[in-house]
């Protein structure tokens, strides 16, 4: 440490503060990163490393970054999951004559970005921080760019991980003495934290001293330490990193526990609800068709009613009646999204200025934005043209009530700030003239010396009679006058030599100085005073934080009811009604996506029909490409979109709020977890059965595909047993194992739905049309022959298909009339062979020894043994499942394994 100079010292001793952060230190025009963090930047970023040289001739490797480009640089160490720790000058080099003054002005982090061109508009981004405990846990997460701050606790990680999925923060906070990995999220970096801080008594303390009240009562925290806990961890960290108080961050919210419908990262993902950043360049999503906001702040909005659906019916109908409003009164939907549109983010403006980040650039964006509020009132509670006031009409005038920001401070941002404000707060030029008195005397004595100055020359030709003088300015020896040798002797006494010509001399006098002193410090003074100005600006922006925030709550709902309203007129969607049973009725329903995607005169709409007296479960068969998973999901996806509030692409719909949507849809290896795709899939299938309840929806699709035929047959008719005796939820299952079917006749409340083909010699033609019934085939080879798989594979597929159905014609056993029994064993397609058979086909008789032919038929006999000890055909009876009484069966085992067969 010794042979470093006193500059790198200094860097050593600000990195030794932030161990694990890159420390970004600014060194004139340039970030400069040193040592191990050099080598980081440089592979990071891709740039050149560079050295300079220490004591003794060492060097120290460094790599830099413009300051001008900054944020381009930072955005992707941010995105990478790093930390930085932003180093700049905090004094003036031109004001001292020792090292200049550094320090940390701001830690950066994935979850703390407040900067515009670091994030998305219509994206939050949450920091969240996990308490656990030993019989759950608490959750807090705060969005630092709009000022949103929520708490919340829970039992499970399982619901843990369901919460999080519905804020999908960008970077997670654990106690440093815990095992981090329980609380990772897919795609979220975790950041240990001081486990001291978490803990519930510290976390008030640091709580009750951030909103400056006396208990939090008023929250809902004070019966919640687990909630608190991870709220005083998270603001401590604020703190910590954004150096300074967080004045916007003036409330926590406390987030019932079963508010919202659970929407899991897997269901997100398989509803394809928007795209997952995994998934570059998928366009084709809920969101994209949705969203139709005109702000920023509608459309985070949109997004969180997407990823929460309502599950309380009067609050569903709430934003319902008044997303209605905007589709029948199409002058006000339109007057007030063309409005819109002169909107700015209020929320990260707003956010930004009382966090001291802000330019001048954000406040004038605030002031153009608030200037445009007023104009929405009167659009928003205008009269109907005929008839009484809609039902949202109160609804709306709430939010247009919420509108008003103090005049006062729209007033004094429209007078203080120039139209076109540069983009840093310290370059002038920022102040409108006549609004702040000491700025306009420095610049009317600026604009008087300048104006002096000009004027010298003419006046001083005619006092001196030297009509060659010259009154001329360089940066070397700032303003003077200048006189050929051959007029010297014209010369008045006052006149101060400044430098000799070869043919010339030059002069000054005691008041150019003056005014030459006024002229080239001017400048700087005004830009300082304006400065001042502009934090003065700033600070009343910040003490007006709470009505901007609910002005922009404002905007944003009202935003995203127009949407949904655009949305519903543009797409033909209709209001969906909400009925307290367990029904789901849907007329001539369609995909709001697929729609979109191959033109809505072309999609095939469809019905669906689950009643309370009627199937809870439908056995969807079908050919593949024919629209089987199109169908299942589009019912999830108009059960999202009924519960955010939207309308919903069909001509009737009539459905039972939903708890959860489980989805089962497709899986692959996930080879980091050590899982295959049959596992992956699996565990999915445990979770659905496992948490669902009768007010879930259920999408499977193609459960059991990942093992062998019969494997993945009896786990999929077992798992809708399950579903129908045990959870009872709304389920729709998609699949080719036909033999599924025969639930339809065995199982009360389930029904078979199949996928119309229209068959033309060895061609067929998909009509996408859903009808009542089992499919006659999956028509897998029609597909294949259509993917262009060549004509030699197809044709052998054809005989290798005629001779499995064959054989499983031969081998199939008559089915009987199931009798009075209710046992849960259904019979499966095709027995096994026997041991007995097995063995015997496989046996090489002609090389037998005799001694080897002798142990043979006693292992035959063995097994037939085995076999015949499994006793004669029973009478079994099974319990009754929900739908009442079921007949009775005869149960045979199979001769291979035992396993029971009904017939």
């Amino acid at each position: 440490m010794s042979e470093l100079t006193p500059m790198m010292r200094q860097y050593r001793a600000l990195k030794d503060q932030h161990p694990t952060a890159i420390l970004l230190f600014r060194l004139g025009d340039f970030f400069e990163a040193f040592f191990e963090d050099a080598h980081l930047v440089a592979r990071e970023l891709q740039l050149t490393l560079t050295s300079r040289p220490v004591a003794k001739g060492r060097r120290i490797p460094m790599c830099g970054i413009p300051h001008h480009a900054l944020h381009s640089y930072l955005r992707r160490l941010i995105d990478r999951g790093h930390r930085v720790a932003i180093c700049d000058q905090v004094e003036d080099p031109k004001q001292t004559r020792t090292l200049v003054r550094r320090e940390v002005v701001r830690v950066v982090t994935p979850g703390t970005v407040i900067e515009d061109d670091l994030l998305s508009a219509r994206e939050n981004n949450f920091l969240a921080a996990v308490a656990p405990g030993s019989h759950g846990w608490g959750l807090a997460l705060a969005d630092l760019s709009t000022g949103e701050f929520y708490a919340t606790e829970g039992e499970t990680p399982a619901h843990l991980s369901e919460t999080l999925a519905g804020f999908r923060p960008r970077e997670l906070l654990v106690p440093d003495d815990s095992e981090a990995a329980a609380f990772v999220m897919e795609d979220v970096p975790a950041t240990p934290y001081d486990a001291h801080r978490f803990d519930p008594a510290a976390a008030d303390r640091t709580l009750r001293e951030h909103l400056g009240v006396a208990t939090l009562d008023a929250f809902g925290l004070s019966s919640a330490p687990l909630a608190t806990g991870a709220a005083g961890a998270l603001v401590q960290y604020l703190r910590e990193t954004q150096k300074g108080p967080l004045p916007h961050l003036r409330s926590v919210r406390m987030l019932p526990r079963t508010s919202t419908m659970i929407l899991d990262d897997a269901t997100q993902r398989a509803l394809g609800l928007w795209a997952h950043p995994r998934d570059a360049g998928a366009q084709d999503t809920l969101l994209g068709v949705l969203d139709l906001t005109e702000t920023p702040m509608g459309g985070r909005l949109l997004r969180r009613w997407m990823r929460q659906p309502l599950l309380d019916p009067e609050e569903i109908r709430t934003r319902l009646d008044a997303v209605e409003m905007f589709v029948v009164t199409a002058p006000v939907r339109e007057a007030l999204r063309t409005h819109l549109r002169a909107i700015g983010d209020i929320e990260r403006l707003a956010g930004r200025l009382a966090h001291e980040a802000g330019t001048p650039r954000d406040l004038a964006a605030l002031r153009n934005a608030l200037e445009a509020l007023p104009a929405l009132g009167p659009i928003l509670t205008s009269p109907p043209d005929s008839g009484p006031a809609p039902p949202a009409a109160e609804e709306i005038r709430a939010r247009a009530a919420a509108l008003a920001v103090p005049p006062d401070l729209v007033e004094v941002l429209r007078r203080g700030l120039v139209d076109s404000p540069p983009l840093s707060p310290k370059d002038g030029g920022l102040i409108r003239p006549g609004f702040d008195p000491e700025a306009d005397r420095l610049r009317a004595g600026s604009q008087a010396a300048r104006e002096w100055m000009a004027g010298l020359e003419a006046a001083e030709r005619s006092r001196t009679g030297i009509r060659s003088l010259k009154v001329g300015y360089n940066q070397v020896m700032g303003y003077y006058i200048e006189v050929s040798k051959a007029n010297e002797h014209l010369v008045p006494r006052e006149y101060i030599r400044k430098g000799t010509l070869v043919g010339a001399e030059r002069y000054i006098t005691a008041e150019m100085k003056d005014r030459e002193a006024l002229i080239l410090t001017a400048e700087e003074r005004i830009a300082a005073r304006e400065y001042d100005v502009f934090c003065g600006l700033r600070d009343a922006v910040r003490a007006q934080i709470a009505p901007l925030q609910a002005a922009a709550g404002a905007v944003a709902e009202v935003d995203v009811y127009a949407a949904l309203a655009e949305a519903a007129v543009r797409h033909r969607y209709v209001r969906p009604r909400l009925a307290d049973e367990r029904v789901f009725r849907i007329v001539g329903g369609r995909h709001p996506v697929v729609e979109q995607a191959i033109g809505v005169d072309r999609f095939v709409p469809n019905d669906l029909s689950l009643d309370p007296g009627g199937p809870d479960i439908l056995i969807v068969t079908g050919p593949n490409f024919g629209g089987k998973s199109t169908y299942i999901r589009q019912a999830a996806l108009m059960v999202v979109m009924a519960q955010m509030g939207s309308f919903v692409p069909a001509r009737e719909a009539e459905i039972g709020t939903v708890d959860r949507i489980f989805t089962r849809v497709g899986a692959s290896d996930d080879l980091a977890a050590g899982r295959s795709t049959f596992l992956t899939e699996m565990i999915e299938v445990a979770r659905i059965l496992t948490q669902a309840t009768a007010r879930s929806l259920v999408i499977l699709d193609e459960v059991g595909r990942g093992t062998s035929t019969y494997d993945g047959m009896s786990l999929a008719w077992a798992v809708v047993e399950d579903l129908h005796d045990r959870v009872g939820a709304r389920t729709l299952f998609a699949t080719h194992y036909h033999e599924l079917t025969e639930l339809a006749s065995q199982l009360a409340r389930v029904a078979n739905a199949q996928v119309l083909v229209k068959e033309d010699g060895q061609d067929i033609v998909f009509l996408h049309r859903v009808a009542v019934g089992a499919a006659a085939s999956s028509y897998g080879i029609h597909v294949a022959r259509l993917a262009g798989v060549p004509d030699p594979v197809i044709q052998r597929a054809r005989e290798v298909l005629a001779g499995l159905e064959a054989a499983s014609a031969s081998q199939r056993s008559p089915r009987a009339r199931r009798g009075p029994s209710r046992s849960r064993q259904l019979p499966l397609p095709l027995p096994l062979p026997s041991p007995v058979e097995e063995a015997l086909r496989q046996a090489d008789l002609s090389r037998m020894t005799p001694i080897e032919a002798l142990n043979f038929l006693s292992t035959l006999r063995a097994l037939l043994e085995a076999g015949a000890s499994h006793g004669p055909p029973q009478r079994a009876s099974g319990r009754p499942g929900p739908g009442g009484e079921r007949p009775d069966s005869t149960v045979i085992p199979f001769p291979s394994q035992g396993t029971p067969r009904r017939t």
